[in-house]
């Protein structure tokens, strides 16, 4: 089997999982020009524990954890199924403590981005939760142990947001403030260098990363899609933009 592609994602808010847009059209685009995955192990910004857990459940319920929105999102269904196969081979790649969460639900980090993707959902999705407690230096180094999945049919997806601050967003503006343009060119830079010692270190960029990343939960995802990294993988940027406070920008490893 040929080693399947592995991918970060910025997700955005929950209406690109129903709007035709620049973002949810590169979705689609990726969902049908991509070998299809026998699985997807997603590592979403929605989900912080303090440990590391991942989906175990058959069924995953789809979670909609936002507010504010129309009913109509609150309605929206992603009936994948889950696997429990590669929840277990998952943790023992990990290789440390994980807790199978058979309640957990899928976010939307994942069910957006795959309802665009996948939308027939009849690929099994099985999802990560971040553990807070861990330095990102850490949560690269156990991501990269599985690296081994790509070689197994699993898709690796990282969904979050390389710039994420939506205590400063201005709804209507479309041009980004110009710390979080900095900082996503800054980060883009790393990516295609492979620079994984800075982008488990943003803060050297000072004000602009305090800015960008005031929370690491949308970051932290972009380690797990770079240590799953090889060297003979193409590395392309897609979605390449900024609105506001909030970084699009998603890249592809194939």
């Amino acid at each position: 089997m040929t080693k399947t592609p592995a991918l970060f994602v910025g997700h955005g808010a929950p209406m690109n999982a129903i709007e035709d847009n620049a973002f949810s059209r590169k979705w689609r685009e990726l969902g049908q020009t991509l070998p299809r995955p026998q699985s997807i192990l997603c590592i979403s910004g929605h989900w912080v524990e303090h440990c590391v857990a991942i989906t175990a459940s058959d069924r995953p319920e789809t979670v909609h954890d936002f507010y504010g929105f129309p009913p109509e999102y609150y309605r929206l269904r992603y009936a994948s199924p889950g696997d429990r196969a590669l929840a277990r081979r998952a943790a023992e790649l990990l290789a440390v403590p994980v807790r199978f969460d058979a309640a957990r639900g899928l976010d939307h980090g994942t069910w957006s981005v795959l309802m665009q993707m996948y939308p027939e959902a009849d690929i099994p999705v099985v999802q990560l939760g971040l553990d807070a407690d861990r330095p990102l230096a850490e949560h690269h180094e156990i991501a990269t142990r599985l690296a081994p999945l790509r070689d197994e049919g699993v898709m690796v997806m990282g969904s979050g947001n390389i710039v994420h601050n939506l205590s400063m967003f201005q709804l209507g503006r479309d041009a980004p403030a110009d710390w979080a343009q900095r900082f996503d060119e800054r980060v883009r830079e790393w990516i295609a260098s492979g620079d994984v010692e800075a982008l488990a270190d943003p803060g050297r960029l000072g004000r602009d990363a305090q800015l960008a990343v005031p929370t690491a939960e949308h970051y932290v995802p972009l380690l797990y899609a770079m240590a799953v990294r090889r060297d003979d993988d193409a590395l392309s940027f897609f979605n390449e933009a900024v609105t506001s406070t909030v970084s699009m920008t998603s890249f592809l490893l194939q």
